[in-house]
């Protein structure tokens, strides 16, 4: 057998295996979509039932106007994020890691580390089929330990916060800011200019007066923008310097 028979033989294995790999994450989603939804749309139905039975069965209903109004001042602060949030995390989470993640919820201070942390341990990228399953593994691995420290703590919650040390109280506010440097650090080691032109962008928005839905929405437009036409102009420099 010679060499151009043994490279077309590797040439159709590898194809082949290509094809299988992409057959095989094809049935994985298609499970993956399957039990999401359903799974989320049980949750909202189990949600939507203790109001309902609570103004339906035991007449306790407030009144439309009141349950409208309030759902327009929530709204008007946070509908923004219900379309960004999804379109932001897509790209790290996954198909199987987002529906975990939405069902879930602490998303920005549990999900997303974890995801993060497991692909930066085994080295995968984000958006790849390695990625994907590995933020899904360490998603389901950190929901699990939450679940597991948070259902003890919601049985004896009054307790735990009763005695907690007034010298530790005083830490709290500083657990989430953490968590989001931390997450930033781990993202901007891989080019620290982009960390820093959304850190800059950040803190000149925030002392701006615009409402605060519009600040989060003006933050990831304009740092996306700026590394967008960063990129662009890095590629057309490479390009420049080969052509010479």
């Amino acid at each position: 057998m010679n060499a151009e028979k043994v490279s077309d033989i590797d040439m159709k294995s590898s194809k082949q295996s290509t094809n299988n790999s992409d057959l095989a994450m094809d049935a994985y989603h298609a499970k993956a979509h399957f039990w999401g939804r359903l799974t989320i749309w049980s949750v909202i139905a189990l949600s939507l039932f203790l109001p309902l039975y609570l103004s339906f069965g035991l007449g306790y209903h407030p009144g439309w106007t009141v349950i409208l109004n309030a759902l327009a001042a929530y709204a008007g602060v946070i509908a923004v994020v219900w379309v960004l949030e999804p379109v932001m995390y897509f790209p790290i989470l996954g198909v199987s890691g987002t529906y975990i993640s939405f069902l879930t919820g602490n998303i920005g201070n549990m999900c997303l580390p974890s995801a993060a942390a497991a692909q930066h341990a085994v080295g995968a990228e984000p958006g790849t089929k390695k990625g994907e399953l590995t933020a899904t593994l360490g998603i389901g691995a950190a929901s699990l330990v939450n679940k597991v420290i948070l259902v003890p703590i919601i049985l004896a919650g009054s307790f735990v916060i009763s005695n907690i040390p007034e010298h530790l109280e005083g830490i709290f506010p500083l657990i989430l800011p953490a968590i989001f440097g931390a997450v930033l650090a781990q993202f901007a080691i891989k080019k620290p200019i982009y960390g820093v032109i959304a850190l800059i962008i950040g803190l000149a928005i925030n002392l701006t007066a615009l409402p605060i839905y519009l600040k989060s929405l003006s933050c990831i437009v304009l740092t996306v923008f700026i590394c967008l036409q960063l990129e662009k102009y890095k590629g057309k420099k490479q390009g420049g310097y080969e052509n010479e």
